[in-house]
């Protein structure tokens, strides 16, 4: 994934974790722009996405335990509490 998404990685609106992905962009010009962009790439490389997994414009997302927003990222809730119990 990472190969076939490289230049839209680098220029950090993008991530990738094995089938994972993620997009950050403050307009939602440039984000409607990015998306088209990855799911274009991705179908070239006879790979899809299951729409019903698929979450949109989201402004806070859950992954690896940490919960991501515009104001920065921070330990989930639960994780935190089993941390310090």
């Amino acid at each position: 994934m990472n190969k076939i998404l490289w230049n839209l990685i680098n220029t950090g609106e993008v991530a990738s974790f094995i089938d994972y992905l993620t997009m950050r962009m403050e307009e939602k010009e440039r984000y409607n722009e990015v998306v088209k962009k990855v799911v274009k790439r991705l179908a070239e490389n006879d790979l899809h996405m299951k729409l019903e997994k698929c979450k949109w414009n989201m402004r806070e997302v859950e992954f690896l335990g940490v919960v991501i927003r515009p104001d920065g990222i921070k330990i989930e809730e639960e994780k935190m509490k089993e941390v310090l119990n």
